[in-house]
């Protein structure tokens, strides 16, 4: 494989996991099986570990968990980082890995096995006794402030019992709804006209993160409700000086007579055996827990090892979770309908009749493309076998064939896109995906690209997501949506919103829902409100009309990743934004002066013209302008004139920051090391000056070693740049 090949291979594989992961932790929707996923980010790691240069900051290899692009809560760093844990499916698998950990540990070990949870990972922060904190895991650095709402937990303390408290400690747990508790929320929610829950997890996560402004008093109540029932156990401990205690089992026992609720799930083995045992034991009865579990945690027991066998970029070495094999269940293939996504790949998906696998609803599963519809040899009205990989995503493994009355029917991929009509082909030969081409209109890839708009990674702007995009992309009436393209969308006006009447479609299928007694459309009138029997523009029209006017003054490099442009990410538009400090310089660069950016390259130039060149580019960029957008920063001289110099401990320098920064995000890091006069870049070379390293720095540390560049660890990171 060439470089460029990798550099097009890589930045595929990026876009195709950054879609599936955004659709799993932000919508609770499962593009892809928990194997191909597996296999997609393993491939993804051997190319840049072959070919580092085309690693990005911002890769999924570099990422612990699933982060959240939600700004509804404040961002709190965490003192000491939460990890992700490695998994392993088989029991030989999990008696391997032991026997691995007590060669690199040099003695034999007891290990703490626990049922694995399936909830939110939560931290807290206890000051003298008194909790002051309370966070999710976020990015595993940085994690959402939700401590108002952990106040309304009964289970969580806000005060610890007894005394001896450290003056600061971090207990970490997982948050989780029993399944008693579980099934009556649901209850409750159905009965009021709610949504109810797919499941535990989803629901937990859903009660903990959300806000108490702008709810009127029966919302509030059902928030309420929800929280009161969430329970906690505690599963270890993050920052603790000096803990008085050696052991992990031990940390259970004192935080318990502290008031701390501690899972009675529990043991600690001298052995493989005895952890293997337990194991088995709550395979064979995971039903009969008060809770959801998906697996079992084997942890070293002895503290003083944990850092001692330290950890990878995402996983500590010194813990690992069993993950029980997937549950199967038959139910019927009632449709197969096709997706379209923002790059235009038309996904089939199977409709399903609804039923319970491991612990939640399932009515659809992806079918990913028509060989593997072939492949499984499933007709429409066929009793299928279904079940969760990885008791997480659902996946159809083939038709009960014995089953089969006559009445089933064979399907065949659509030849035109679902969503505007236009013929559906490969996007080159050899490909098995087939894709839609009417890339500026289609209304399906429009949408997603709005929505892309409106994302943190680009503009930023609040009130411009998911449902906001479709809204104005495929309204029914008028019968021409207020967005045909991007190109329109600075200039929205409140009245191209008032009359928005739109489709309200299922989350899960995206087929219209229709009314149970007319059978005709149900409809929404998102951006409309009643004031005393009035039609009034709703806070939601406001909200985003302001929030796009407010984005005209936002960076050049937010807009330039807003464009949509195929391997242009933050770091690239970071790069072109500080050489030539506008749009109209970059429009004006030959291939050869782009590609010379330090952080560009010829893989990125090359996209950049060809995407200028097309007609229909240039008219976003036209009546962007027209709306006021400057893409230009104010006082840049130009380029290949010297950027303005910052005078500060890193002036002159070309910077690498790779890992985790503590007390850092990735964004804040980089901005340090620019206010103390360094130049960013994405990839190490014989340019560079210095490299700062952390956890998760991977194949960047490797390549400034080998070239003899000044590495410098993540805890010298804030005295090196004066902070």
């Amino acid at each position: 494989m060439s470089p460029a090949e990798a550099h097009r291979e890589a930045a595929e594989l990026r876009d195709r996991i950054g879609e599936y992961a955004n659709a799993y932790y932000g919508r609770s929707q499962s593009l892809v099986s928990d194997a191909e996923y597996d296999e997609l980010m393993s491939r993804l790691d051997s190319i840049e570990r072959e070919f580092p240069e085309v690693q990005s900051q911002d890769s999924p290899t570099q990422r612990v968990g699933g982060g959240s692009d939600s700004n509804l809560f404040a961002p709190v760093v965490h003192l000491e980082r939460l990890y992700s844990l490695d998994n392993v499916f088989a029991v030989d698998e999990l008696t391997e890995w032991m026997a691995k950990t007590e060669r690199d540990a040099g003695r034999s070990l007891r290990w703490l096995c626990e049922l694995k949870i399936d909830g939110l990972a939560l931290s807290m922060r206890y000051e003298n006794g008194v909790l002051v904190q309370a966070a999710t895991r976020g990015d595993g650095t940085t994690g959402e402030d939700v401590t108002e709402n952990v106040a309304l937990i009964p289970s969580i303390p806000q005060k610890l019992a007894g005394s001896g408290h450290p003056p600061v400690v971090e207990i970490r747990g997982e948050v989780f709804f029993r399944t008693v508790e579980f099934n009556d929320l649901n209850a409750r929610q159905a009965s009021m006209g709610e949504k109810t829950f797919a499941n535990p997890r989803n629901a937990a996560s859903g009660s903990l993160r959300q806000k108490a402004e702008s709810k009127n008093e029966r919302q509030l109540d059902l928030m309420h409700d929800r929280l009161s029932r969430l329970s906690l156990y505690v599963h270890g401990i993050g920052a603790w000086e000096n803990p008085p205690v050696a052991n992990q089992s031990e940390i259970y026992d004192l935080v318990k007579s502290w008031g701390m609720p501690v899972s009675p799930h529990w043991i600690v083995t001298d052995d493989a055996p005895g952890a293997v045992a337990f194991v088995e034991r709550h395979g064979e009865h995971r039903h009969d827990i008060e809770h959801e579990i998906d697996g079992v945690v084997v942890k070293v027991d002895n503290l003083a090892l944990h850092e001692q066998l330290g950890a990878t970029s995402r996983a500590p070495r010194w813990a690992i979770a069993y993950k029980y094999p997937p549950e199967q269940v038959n139910t019927v293939l009632l449709d197969i309908v096709v997706g379209v996504g923002r790059t235009g790949r038309a996904t089939p998906y199977a409709v399903m009749k609804p039923v319970t696998v491991a612990g939640s609803v399932v009515r659809q599963a992806t079918l990913h493309n028509q060989d593997v519809v072939v492949q499984k040899g499933v007709l429409i009205g066929d009793t299928v076998v279904l079940r969760k990989a990885g008791d997480v995503i659902p996946e159809i493994l083939g038709p009960v064939v014995e089953l089969r009355n006559g009445s089933e029917r064979t399907w065949a991929m659509p030849t035109e896109c679902p969503e505007c009509g236009a013929r559906l082909a490969p996007a080159k030969d050899g490909d098995i995906d087939l894709r839609c081409p009417n890339t500026e209109h289609c209304p399906a890839q429009v949408r997603g690209r709005v929505e892309h708009i409106g994302s943190r990674g680009a503009l930023d702007i609040e009130g411009l997501g998911e449902v906001t995009a479709a809204a104005l992309t495929q309204p029914l009436v008028p019968t021409t949506p207020p967005l045909s393209s991007e190109a329109g969308l600075f200039d929205l006006t409140i009245d191209d919103l008032f009359p928005i009447e739109v489709s309200v479609k299922d989350a899960e299928t995206g087929l219209p829902k229709l009314n149970e007694k007319s059978g005709e459309p149900v409809t929404q009138t998102p951006f409309r409100a009643t004031v005393k029997k009035e039609l009034v523009p709703s806070q939601d029209a406001l909200k985003l009309i302001k929030g796009l006017e407010d984005a005209k003054s936002k960076d050049l490099w937010r807009f330039l990743v807003a464009l949509n442009i195929r391997h242009v990410g933050p770091v690239a538009a970071r790069a072109l934004a500080a050489h030539f400090g506008s749009l109209a310089a970059i429009e004006a660069a030959s291939p050869e002066e782009l590609s010379a950016v330090d952080g560009v390259g010829a893989i990125i130039a090359t996209s950049l013209v060809e995407w200028l060149a097309v007609e229909w580019h240039r008219d976003i960029v036209t009546r962007w302008r027209a709306a006021g957008v400057p893409f230009a920063i104010t006082g840049h001289p130009g380029p290949g004139a010297a950027a303005e110099q910052i005078d500060g401990p890193l002036s002159g320098m070309t910077v690498v920051v790779t890992g985790t920064m503590p007390g850092f995000t990735r964004d804040g890091a980089e901005e340090a090391v620019r206010q103390a006069g360094g130049k960013i870049s994405s990839s190490v070379s014989a340019k560079t000056s210095i490299v700062f390293v952390g956890e998760g720095a991977g194949s960047k540390e490797t390549k400034a070693r080998e070239l003899g560049i000044r590495i410098v660890p993540a805890e010298e990171f804030a005295a090196t740049l004066g902070l």
